[in-house]
């Protein structure tokens, strides 16, 4: 059975929510899983729920404007989180291993593949995730100069364990995948976790395909999507 891991943003110490990565727009988030937005509630009700993995992502973090980790390192003892707090380098990846299971190195704000070389020799492959951020069928980077193929051919050179395939433009908006991102990176296939727009036709499509793990977030909180 594909697995379906739970998103949560957080954004001044609650989860929010949003689309297509507007972050000035997000709202505080409405979820099935707790009468509230706070985090710790929220983890709460997704781990009796069945979740046993939690990706957040840090959006004052991401956005160099302050930071949620203490709420993160709360829900980190409940369910094991996979932590997007906008890494930039070698130097900042250490510091997050005390408060996530598994630190992500997103494209969109990674300085340089010198660094993220220097992670994957230095670190645990299994504490790692790289997240491939895509908008608009482009790499998504604020420094890296690459295209989707180049990247990809950087993975495999260095044998990474867990890749987010994250198509930015879809998130919030329960299109469904995308197809032309998941055929790029199919010789890949056993390593990815599928996000962005993911509805619960296309989940099922994507365990057809053989995608063992799937982000999920706003079909998840309005229940239309179950965990298990």
């Amino acid at each position: 059975m594909i697995k379906k891991i739970p998103v949560l943003d957080l954004k001044d110490g609650q989860a929010v929510s949003g689309k297509s990565g507007l972050r000035d727009t997000y709202q505080p988030l409405q979820t099935v899983f707790a009468p509230s937005s706070n985090p710790v509630e929220i983890a709460q009700g997704l781990k009796l729920n069945g979740a046993d993995e939690l990706y957040i992502a840090d959006l004052d973090l991401i956005e160099s404007n302050g930071h949620n980790i203490n709420e993160i390192k709360m829900v980190n003892t409940i369910i094991p989180v996979i932590l997007d707090a906008g890494i930039k380098n070698a130097e900042s990846f250490p510091f997050f291993l005390d408060y996530a299971f598994k630190i992500i190195i997103p494209t969109e704000t990674l300085e340089s593949l010198d660094d993220l070389y220097e992670i994957c020799a230095k670190y645990p492959k299994e504490r790692i995730v790289i997240s491939v951020d895509v908008k608009n069928d482009e790499l998504y980077s604020k420094n890296l100069d690459l295209t989707l193929e180049e990247f990809k051919d950087v993975l495999i050179d260095i044998d990474v364990s867990q890749i987010i395939l994250l198509d930015i433009s879809g998130v919030g908006t329960e299109k469904g995948y995308n197809e032309k991102l998941l055929k790029e990176f199919d010789d890949l296939k056993d390593k990815i976790i599928m996000a962005g727009g993911l509805n619960k036709d296309s989940i099922d499509e994507l365990e057809k395909l053989g995608i063992k793990k799937v982000l999920v977030g706003t079909g998840l909180h309005s229940g239309e999507i179950n965990i298990i």
